[in-house]
């Protein structure tokens, strides 16, 4: 499929313990990834922007230490997930110009603890 840190297409994450976040934004890390939650700017950023430890393999879907990430919604599941991105995609739309780029998000992983 591709690259995981090009994908614009909504991505989910799956834990062992099988809990799952919706992923609105990613970056990778040397030791694994650091991913945005929906509404990361309105929640502590601990709570927010999350780290996952692991090499990143695979493309599409990928894997991530023992987690996997895929396209949200691939063939109707995760249905409560995908209302939460829908939610997050009109939250984003009101919010318009003002989101973050890449290096803001950056500066907000750092801030987190995931970047020195």
């Amino acid at each position: 499929m591709a690259d995981l840190f090009s994908v614009t297409a909504p991505l989910l994450i799956r834990f062992p313990d099988a809990s799952r976040d919706v992923m609105v934004d990613c970056l990778p890390h040397a030791g694994g990834l650091v991913y945005f939650r929906p509404f990361w700017d309105r929640m502590p950023l601990a709570e927010g922007v999350r780290f996952v430890a692991g090499e990143v393999r695979g493309e599409g879907p990928w894997k991530v230490g023992d987690s996997v990430v895929t396209v949200l919604g691939c063939r109707g599941t995760d249905p409560e997930q995908a209302a939460e991105y829908a939610e997050w995609q009109l939250y984003r739309e009101q919010i318009g110009d003002n989101y973050p780029d890449k290096d803001v998000l950056l500066q907000f992983a750092r801030e987190a603890g995931h970047f020195s």
